[in-house]
């Protein structure tokens, strides 16, 4: 792997599979601390509840000191320049965890620091909710190759973060969305250049959902977007995630969302909480998942320093 951890196209399918078997261990055996005696700097611009509790706890859990920082407290982009912030950290943490609105300061941050930068979510992607949401499907059996995901809703940070991981492990994508509510095209355009997964963008999703393995969700109207809240409610009324199109998808199909959910909106409470959704493995997950990418990073970082 790469000293950070920006993007999913960035890590291949061994260390995919080496990443899964290390939370796995790490989810049976909760003793094991490499993180011992090591402070990780957390940068929260954005509102969080499961991204902030994984990684606090995740850190806690491997032995470290979780350092939380927020946008009033350290100003980055205004009060701090994100190098600035990048070389202190570098002296005095071992390891970043950022959560921004704008990827170009998260790049920032990861070419300056000489430590682990984690990508806890930006405006562009969110690699760590994916790659839990894999370790989910394979914890219910699910993921396999050609696997059908189909994606019902705004082509946002974590649609970009599918279509990364579609890079990596090949599967069937299918994105459903009104018009002019795609996914970042440069990545669209090099997940099908890559010619490992098959990759679809529809209007309809009622033809989408046809043999899905997974129809997965999230919320209309993202943080940074409420003044285009009314309006994205009615570009997006016909795609709810609701009984009656879950049940034109295989009869073993699982619902995913990675919260927090509008129930009524992008998807029905009674799809949320029924037998088919895994939504709160996804969640408990993020916790397993992060450790595992925090002990690769730090394992890494400790072998380069030798």
């Amino acid at each position: 792997m790469k000293k950070d951890f920006i993007s999913l196209c960035d890590i291949t399918p061994d260390e995919l599979e080496e990443l899964f078997l290390l939370a796995d261990s790490l989810k049976k055996n909760p003793r094991r601390r490499p993180l011992e005696g090591k402070s990780v700097a957390m940068i929260f611009q954005k509102p969080s509840l499961r991204t902030r509790v994984s990684f606090e706890v995740g850190v806690a859990q491997l032995g470290g000191h979780p350092v939380v920082l927020s946008q009033e407290g350290i100003g980055i982009g205004v009060r701090e320049k994100a190098s600035d912030i990048a070389q202190l950290f570098s002296r005095m943490t071992s390891m970043v965890v950022a959560r921004l609105f704008d990827h170009a300061i998260l790049m920032e941050l990861a070419n300056i620091a000489t430590i682990p930068v984690v990508n806890a979510l930006t405006d562009l992607s969110h690699p760590c909710q994916i790659f839990s949401d894999m370790y989910t499907l394979r914890q219910h059996n699910k993921l396999q190759h050609g696997i059908k995901i189909v994606f019902v809703g705004d082509g946002n940070n974590v649609v970009n973060s599918w279509l990364e991981m579609a890079m990596v492990y090949p599967m069937h994508f299918v994105l459903a969305a009104p018009n002019g509510y795609g996914p970042d095209p440069t990545i669209l355009k090099n997940a099908r250049a890559s010619n490992l997964s098959q990759i679809e963008v529809v209007e309809d999703p009622v033809a989408a959902v046809k043999n899905a393995d997974v129809i997965y969700t999230d919320v209309w109207t993202s943080m940074g977007q409420e003044a285009e809240a009314e309006i994205r409610k009615k570009a997006f009324a016909g795609y709810v995630v609701d009984s009656t199109l879950l049940s034109l998808a295989k009869s073993d199909c699982v619902v995913m969302h990675c919260l927090p959910a509008h129930r009524g909106e992008e998807i029905s409470g009674e799809v949320l909480g029924g037998r088919q959704s895994i939504v709160f493995d996804q969640a408990e997950n993020r916790l397993h998942a992060q450790k595992a990418i925090m002990a690769k990073l730090i394992e890494q970082a400790g072998n380069n320093s030798d």
